[in-house]
């Protein structure tokens, strides 16, 4: 049954949602100089679009995040683990994205685009390891019985998402002209620093976490006769993917896992060559960090608090539905740019559009994701969940620059970004009561 809307907004009067905010940030901020900013400079220096697609493919490390993961839920860091397992890990990747920003600083992509992608794939790995630390200090946040504060969560982990990724990259396009985009790196060097200083700031979730962890190997060395060593293997690589299977099943399993595959592939073709066709189009990168990155901020955060109290009240089912039809007709609204031309008004109101799309699809999407994660293993569940929905981002949406090529037009291509949409909404519609039984079922075991 819907909640009261009071009770729905009560449950954002919570410290905690800070604290998510700040590491949605983090989390934001490296797509900023792997993607947007990257496009900008390789743009400008007269990379070819398949060149660019290709190199933005670094990003596939989302896709398989999943396979270091549970070393971010079992591994204790040295000197650093004093922080707490998420906050160590998470400390440790912004430090490694330090230094190899410096570095990228002295780059010309011109002159050596291998070396350029082999850094920014090094980047990409740092972030896409921040990401399964991120994620897990979320779900960690909140007790098995607060799955009512999930939207919630979600909402300030994307409104955070959005913040460490539009002001930055604003700043970065507003400055490239006048610095050059090798300063620009510099500058995001100098935002790294500060989100280091969050990490420190926000404090670490109390979980039981270790005491099921420790329950788990005690069944595996009784069970298999094992060693403790045996056994801290064995739960470490192989049960967070066992315990999945084995609460859903592996058909129901399978079926979620495909749903999540398909859910974006439509929008991660479209923000692959967003940049490049905002260029071609004829907008200067002043208009794009204007437009794009602040106005866009502030239309996402609105449309993120809505739609996570639209989540909250409603479920998390309707508002994958409401997103994704949204989403279609967010990508057909950039096909009426390609054929207007750089209209100020049009690419304004395309952006309301799109960034009501990505408010409503990304709360129910995150939340979703969440409810199907275990406590035990949250950091490596949800890298197993979250990475199918980049793999299409990551690895498929590589092809991008080409389809725009082999289309011939702007406007087929955003068309058929579009259609990609369409077997994830009539998969979602057919099995809309199951997913809702799955969605039941998750709230009934926390209570």
């Amino acid at each position: 049954m819907p909640t009261s809307w009071k009770a729905t907004f009560d449950r954002y009067r919570d410290i905690r949602l800070l604290w998510i905010f700040l590491m949605g940030c983090s989390s934001g901020f490296p797509f900023v100089l792997i993607g947007s900013t990257l496009s900008g400079w390789l743009a400008d220096d007269g990379i070819s679009r398949a060149e660019i697609g290709l190199l933005g493919s670094v990003a596939t490390v989302y896709a398989i995040n999943f396979l270091w993961a549970p070393l971010v839920d079992r591994v204790h860091l040295p000197l650093l683990g004093r922080l707490g397992q998420r906050r160590s890990w998470i400390l440790l990747t912004q430090a490694m994205m330090l230094m190899l920003v410096l570095l990228i600083a002295g780059l010309d992509p011109s002159q050596n685009l291998l070396l350029t992608g082999a850094l920014f794939l090094a980047v990409a790995t740092s972030s896409a390891t921040q990401d399964v630390a991120v994620d897990a200090f979320r779900i960690d946040q909140f007790a098995p019985h607060e799955k009512e504060r999930l939207p919630p969560a979600a909402a300030m982990s994307i409104i955070g998402w959005w913040t460490g990724y539009s002001w930055p990259g604003y700043l970065a396009f507003v400055q490239a002209d006048r610095i050059g985009w090798n300063g620009v790196y510099l500058l995001m060097a100098g935002v790294l620093v500060l989100l280091m200083a969050c990490t420190l700031i926000v404090r670490e979730p109390r979980t039981d976490r270790d005491r099921l962890q420790h329950r788990a190997e005690e069944t595996y060395q009784q069970r298999l006769h094992a060693s403790s060593v045996l056994a801290w293997i064995t739960v470490t690589l192989i049960e967070p993917f066992a315990e999945f299977f084995r609460k859903n099943g592996v058909r129901v399993a399978l079926m979620l896992m495909l749903f999540i595959f398909l859910f974006k592939v439509g929008e991660a073709f479209l923000g692959r060559m967003s940049i490049v066709f905002y260029k071609e189009v004829g907008f200067s990168n002043a208009q794009i960090g204007e437009y794009t990155k602040m106005f866009g901020w502030f239309i996402t955060v609105t449309f993120t608090l809505i739609g996570s109290a639209f989540n909250t009240r409603f479920g998390v089912v309707r508002g994958l539905l409401l997103g994704g039809c949204a989403m279609a007709a967010s990508n057909l609204m950039f096909a009426v740019i390609a054929a207007a031309g750089p209209v100020e008004w049009l690419l304004v109101l395309t952006l309301v559009i799109d960034n009501f799309t990505t408010a409503f699809s990304t709360v129910a999407f995150v939340s979703f994701l969440t409810l199907l994660t275990g406590r035990a293993f949250s950091a490596t569940q949800y890298a197993l969940l979250a990475s199918l929905g980049n793999l299409s981002r990551t690895t498929l949406a590589g092809l991008s620059g080409y389809t725009v090529d082999w289309l011939g037009s702007w406007e087929r291509f955003f068309v058929v970004t579009a259609l990609m949409v369409l077997p994830s909404l009539l998969m979602l519609w057919t099995l809309r009561h199951r997913f809702n039984h799955i969605t039941a079922n998750a709230q009934a075991e926390a209570h």
